[in-house]
């Protein structure tokens, strides 16, 4: 009797490592299946991907891991199969890295003239930002400063997400030549940066990132400021959208991201970064 309550209690023991085991073993399956990746642009990711991310994880219980790279990491990496979401501040390109990326878009965003905080210099016209550019011009007394050299400060590579958008969105050419004369910077950070320690420094940027610098100035662009009523109108001219990546048309938790963050609920967590939904930019169309 004694050996048989033994026999029978080791039976159990057993059992139940084994439901314990498994179990553990179905809770790391969901682990995994409840946590994705996002890699791309710094402006995508300060426009409202992490205030996004944090919305999703508290409603569904999926953590999205948030890495930077750029606009063109975002659509690539994706397309490779190696992140399962991106963010890009420009379109695709046609180009074989590109073909199997999908671009949904969710926001828009404004190309922003930008100078140090202590600057003279509110305001510059159109013309004047695209003879600074290609190095026209390039004393800040010829567009109301002091008499000084300018430092123009411009992103890496044509097809970064300012770089292209630059191009396009103000030259109508996206391969319109740069001034020679310029310190190139491998992407918006270094740049804003850069420019927030040099009182003669100008460049160009997205305005998601610019507003939370405070040693920047943001210039209005003939005689307008890029607030948010300004650019949803279109009265502010260099809007531009912004994007979510998958790789083809999505499915299962990135399928359900990418509704989250088109429904309602995704759409106020993006106005309430101050950035302009689809809903107030309406009168832009997607593009």
């Amino acid at each position: 009797m004694k050996r048989n309550a033994v026999t029978i209690a080791v039976s159990f023991l057993l059992t139940l490592a084994v439901f314990v085991l498994m179990d553990g073993h179905f809770l790391s399956k969901r682990a995994e299946a409840s946590e994705l990746k996002w890699v791309g642009c710094g402006i995508t990711k300060k426009a409202f991907m992490k205030e996004l991310a944090a919305a999703y994880e508290k409603k569904t219980g999926t953590k999205i891991i948030i890495k930077g790279g750029g606009a063109t990491k975002g659509i690539r990496a994706v397309a490779e199969g190696v992140a399962d979401l991106g963010g890009t501040c420009r379109h695709k390109i046609d180009v074989p890295e590109e073909k199997a990326a999908k671009l949904h878009q969710v926001a828009w965003d404004a190309l922003v003239v930008v100078v140090n905080k202590d600057s003279r210099v509110d305001s510059i016209t159109t013309e004047q930002i695209k003879k600074v550019l290609t190095g026209k011009i390039k004393n800040w007394k010829e567009i109301g400063g002091t008499d000084s050299p300018i430092k123009l400060y411009v992103r890496k590579g044509r097809i970064s997400g300012v770089g292209l958008m630059v191009r396009e969105v103000i030259f109508n050419n996206p391969d319109q030549e740069f001034s020679p004369d310029t310190k190139i910077k491998r992407s918006s950070g270094p740049l804003e940066r850069a420019i927030s320690h040099d009182l003669y420094g100008i460049g160009m940027t997205g305005i998601s990132s610019a507003k939370k610098r405070k040693k920047l100035k943001i210039l209005k662009i003939d005689g307008v400021a890029p607030t948010k009523d300004n650019i949803m109108s279109g009265k502010y001219p260099f809007y531009r959208p912004l994007y979510l990546v998958t790789k083809g048309k999505p499915a299962g938790e990135v399928k359900n991201f990418i509704e989250f963050a088109l429904g309602p609920e995704g759409q106020t967590v993006i106005s309430g970064q101050g950035t302009v939904n689809l809903e107030e930019g309406k009168v832009l169309g997607i593009k």
